[in-house]
């Protein structure tokens, strides 16, 4: 099941939120900035997925300046949810072709 839907840019500013598991604002706050902060962190070499407090995998991938990131329940398969981002990238691509020109060049 997914829990939320996040899309930051580069500095980490929210541009799309989407939450699906509703919690009291100053948790939710608090776990959005922990996750992106650690998401915009991480290296190349590292995986693209850990686990975060209460029992929520955070799934993210990084598309040009911007990094969509789904956080998920722990017995989902991560390369399923990967799959499902690519999925979301290449439908906003089509949708908006002059607003992601450059997205799809780093895949």
């Amino acid at each position: 099941m997914i829990d939320f839907l996040l899309l930051v840019n580069k500095q980490g500013q929210l541009r799309l939120e989407k939450q699906f598991s509703y919690k009291d604002n100053t948790t939710k706050s608090s776990l959005i900035s922990n996750v992106v902060r650690e998401s915009l962190t991480r290296g190349e070499k590292q995986c693209s997925f850990f686990s975060e407090k209460g029992g929520t995998k955070v799934v993210y991938k990084k598309y040009g300046a911007l990094c969509f990131i789904l956080g998920v329940s722990e017995d989902e398969n991560e390369l399923a949810i990967l799959e499902f981002i690519h999925c979301i990238v290449e439908t906003l691509d089509q949708y908006f072709q002059r607003v992601f020109p450059r997205l799809l060049l780093c895949i």
